[in-house]
């Protein structure tokens, strides 16, 4: 009687999933097969990390896996790179789960990558180091 009621359930609910809150966070994949992570923030921002593509040809047997609720033209720049690279990509579209993630680059198994996020620090700091030159420059011009 047990199956006949899984089956049901199975029929009415579809197929139960191991942790479905975290593969709608990872757009469709585990954590732990997780190589490296965008936000979509990251993601819009012009050209592509070259951290992400360094990572993608070290691990070309894994999965790009791209936000589908985001603008096609802010992924075309990975779809192209995964192209070229060789590894296999996926749109991962979820209508009741938006998740905060744009981009996740994943096995099919567990690899246990403790720090798969990648700042935007450095981006900033240049923006930063140009910013402050330009005020040197400015000053330099007056005096």
């Amino acid at each position: 009687m047990d199956r006949l009621d899984e089956y049901i359930q199975q029929g009415i609910h579809g197929p139960r999933e191991i942790n479905p809150d975290e593969r709608k966070k990872f757009l469709g994949t585990l954590r732990e097969r997780v190589v490296v992570v965008l936000t979509k923030s990251q993601v819009r921002e012009p050209g592509t990390y070259k951290e992400v593509e360094d990572l993608m040809q070290k691990n070309k047997q894994a999965t790009l896996f791209l936000n589908g609720n985001m603008n096609y033209s802010y992924l075309s720049d990975y779809i192209k790179l995964a192209n070229k690279v060789g590894n296999k990509f996926s749109l991962s579209t979820n209508k009741e789960h938006d998740s905060d993630l744009g981009l996740v680059l994943a096995y099919d198994h567990a690899v246990n990558i403790e720090d798969i996020y990648i700042s935007k620090q450095e981006k900033t700091e240049l923006k930063d180091e140009h910013s402050e030159n330009s005020v040197i420059r400015f000053f330099k011009k007056l005096f």
